[in-house]
């Protein structure tokens, strides 16, 4: 098949949970199809590093995205006259719109594959044998929970931002022939919102993200590790959260108890609030953006995640189940993956519970090495990308049928 394949983000490196997932697709799709790329990216050198992708694909385009303070003040102002999702305004771009004309005019494509909710904008009207819509997360519900830990008069906006959202992300959803989803809670979401307005969704199917697990040997962790390490995008608001909750109110329970450990921030452009948490405690560490992560992995007694918000599956806790790490995550964090708590990671939503199962893992390595072994198995078998990503044809392939049935 000629697939074209839209991202809201350049899929290289695949050193972020959105890029993991969409790289491991197109490693997938480029085994049997001839996959044409188009990508926005956010600055010349992102545009650049599309070049390592054109061995997989028959083409790669990119479209430059700009942003800024005073353009995000616009498309506030903009959506809220309007009454529409400010998040959705905020990627808009002709320049994007042309481009697709043009390739689609030049060239039939028998699937046109939008990666993520922001994408569906520029494929619901592109001509092509079907469109599928690939949600990583059902997006309002990331809104709705941001809202719920914010303060008063932000959780105003965020609670009219989400119900625009659950509006628009079912009624885009509804015109795409096929959709992708990554876990049962999100088709479900997902569900609830075509429900309320009334519209009907496509064939959906529940396909996971997927890691390479198979591809590389768990980590040699040391003995008796001290480190509790977080490693994820610190530019998400739902990490950076998670992040400070976990400083202020779990950290200091687990110092009490355990004195030696050390807390690392792992993860690119953390906020000055972040920063600020290594000028108040040496024990803390912010790294920012590390190409190599491997130093922090081997020390590593627990990877952490705090998220009190977001949807889809966390890649990170995938990544830690492949790299064979310990995990101690909320039930939001490992919400849609298929793990039990005490078998493969353990799980607090309450700061003392979640201290609580930090202080075991760091009091006994003997269960942390049990975690890690359950989980890199999981990982193998579950979740590796080449047991993962051929499901996908099957839901172009009732993509195509429900477009066919459409046009008649």
């Amino acid at each position: 098949m000629r697939i074209l394949l839209l991202t809201q983000i350049l899929p290289f490196p695949p050193d972020s949970g959105p890029k993991v997932k969409t790289y491991h697709l197109l490693q997938s799709l480029a085994r049997h199809h001839e996959v044409t790329l188009v990508s926005l990216v956010r600055s010349e050198a992102e545009a650049q590093r599309a070049t390592e992708l054109r061995g997989l694909c028959a083409e790669v385009h990119t479209v430059l995205l700009k942003r800024s303070r005073l353009r995000d003040l616009g498309y506030l102002i903009t959506s809220s006259l309007a009454g529409d999702s400010f998040l959705m305004r905020r990627d808009a771009s002709p320049e994007l719109h042309a481009l697709l004309a043009d390739l689609t005019r030049r060239q039939s494509f028998d699937i046109i594959h939008a990666d993520q909710l922001n994408m569906a904008q520029f494929a619901v009207d592109l001509p092509a044998g079907a469109r599928v819509l690939d949600e990583h997360n059902a997006v309002w519900t990331i809104v709705q929970r941001m809202a719920e830990h914010s303060s008063p008069a932000r959780r105003i906006g965020l609670e009219v931002e989400a119900r625009r959202l659950r509006r628009y992300e079912a009624r885009i959803c509804a015109r795409f022939d096929g959709l992708l989803v990554v876990s049962e809670p999100d088709r479900a979401f997902l569900q609830l919102a075509a429900d309320e307005a009334g519209v009907t969704l496509p064939p959906t199917e529940v396909i996971p993200i997927a890691v390479d697990a198979q591809g590389h040997p768990p980590v040699a962790r040391t003995p008796n590790p001290q480190l509790i390490l977080s490693m994820a995008t610190m530019f998400w608001p739902p990490n950076v959260d998670g992040v400070l909750w976990f400083a202020r109110e779990v950290y200091p329970l687990v110092q009490r108890e355990v004195p030696g450990v050390r807390f690392a921030v792992v993860g690119a452009r953390p906020p000055q609030s972040v920063r600020r948490l290594a000028e108040e405690d040496a024990s803390i560490e912010v790294t920012g953006y590390v190409e190599d992560p491997q130093p922090f992995l081997k020390q590593t007694a627990a990877l952490i995640v705090p998220v009190r918000a977001g949807g889809g599956m966390r890649v990170k806790i995938l990544e830690a189940l492949a790299r064979g790490l310990p995990i101690v995550s909320t039930t939001i964090g490992y919400e849609g993956i298929a793990l039990t708590p005490g078998t493969h990671l353990l799980v607090g939503d309450t700061p003392q519970t979640f201290a609580q199962a930090l202080i075991a893992l760091l009091s006994n390595p003997a269960q942390g090495e049990a975690l890690a072994r359950a989980g890199r198995q999981v990982a193998e078998e579950v979740y590796d990308w080449r047991v993962v990503n051929p499901r996908v044809e099957a839901l172009y392939e009732a993509a195509l049928a429900q477009a066919a049935v459409g046009r008649r």
